[in-house]
């Protein structure tokens, strides 16, 4: 089944992609402040604008129409509404409107599922980049107010979670400002280690610097993946231990037709639904015709950004590791 949102959050999204009247889907002509957060190609990306009534100090500026872009699922849209409806409730100066935070944002919308508070970082995020552009428009020093606003620079250093370009000191500044002491905390927030999932618990990995800022566990079973964990490194092959004898598919000329097909249900069935709806979504095979594979994805993957992703990174590697590099899976 899909996520479990709140009934405000829905409305928000309807509303918003339906282009109702008072939303803020859309993008400013020539904002006094603009800025982004995230990526097209980590499944999320959110461009947030905005435009003041200028007073003649720039302290006083007043926002007073505030719109966004944003390639998502319904969190994100949802949470992308709700920054915009808080700022425009409160007739907030840029600098008051650093004071939102994503918590903010998460009671706005009545709550979201764990795995979804990324979206409502990613708001946050973009607003902040968004008054650093104001203030630079309009001569403001923010950091003679004492204001620190984290430079996308200062975040830049070692990439621990390749799949998402996460570096070392932002999931660390991140892991801080959010309190977070888990992993799946630290992947419900930015998305770290919700990929492959390699750098959960790889040397160095989200873990270790979880340890190193909270400290150090002192049980070694604390230090391993937990039973029930399965990376898509470990599926696509990219980061997979042996395989046994019975995972490893026998030469194309070896198998019939019938012989491929059923492969290609065990694997779907048995290993790749699991790991799907583990994150709330599910697969279902429509039909195998030779060495195309036609399926349907369900659940949260159904109107998720990163359907596309899933059906390439995942199901259709997985089939190719494992039955034959000739697969196409199809998405209908």
């Amino acid at each position: 089944m899909g996520w479990e949102y709140s009934e405000k959050t829905k409305q928000l999204f309807l509303d918003a992609v339906h282009g109702k009247p008072g939303t803020h889907l859309g993008e400013i002509e020539n904002p006094d402040g603009v800025g982004e957060h995230g990526s097209i190609s980590c499944g999320d990306a959110l461009k947030f604008s905005f435009r003041v009534k200028k007073n003649e100090d720039p302290l006083k500026d007043r926002i007073v129409e505030a719109r966004y872009l944003t390639f998502g699922c319904t969190s994100a849209i949802a949470a992308s509404e709700a920054l915009c409806c808080i700022i425009e409730e409160r007739k907030v100066t840029p600098i008051e409107a650093l004071k939102i935070t994503n918590g903010d944002i998460v009671e706005f919308l009545e709550g979201l599922p764990q795995q979804k508070i990324h979206c409502s970082v990613m708001g946050a995020e973009a607003l902040e980049a968004a008054v650093v552009d104001w203030a630079k428009k309009r001569g403001v020093d923010l950091a003679a107010l004492g204001i620190r606003i984290n430079i996308q620079n200062e975040d830049e250093g070692r990439i621990v979670c390749k799949c998402f370009g996460l570096t070392e000191p932002y999931i660390r500044r991140k892991i801080k400002e959010l309190d977070l002491h888990t992993v799946e905390e630290l992947t419900g927030a930015i998305k770290a280690g919700g990929a492959c999932g390699t750098c959960r618990y790889a040397p160095g990995g989200l873990q270790d610097i979880l340890d190193d800022i909270w400290g150090k566990e002192t049980d070694p079973q604390k230090k391993t993946p937990p039973a029930s964990f399965v990376s898509l490194a470990s599926l696509t092959g990219s980061a997979a231990p042996p395989a046994a004898a019975s995972d490893t598919a026998a030469p194309e000329e070896e198998l019939s037709p019938y012989q491929r097909a059923k492969k290609i249900e065990t694997i779907i069935e048995e290993t790749i639904r699991p790991l799907l709806k583990s994150d709330g979504g599910d697969i279902e095979i429509v039909d195998i015709k030779g060495d195309l594979v036609l399926v349907s994805l369900r659940g949260a993957c159904a109107d998720c950004a990163s359907a596309t992703q899933t059906i390439q990174f995942v199901v259709e590697d997985m089939l190719k590791n494992k039955v034959s590099e000739k697969i196409r899976v199809v998405q209908v």
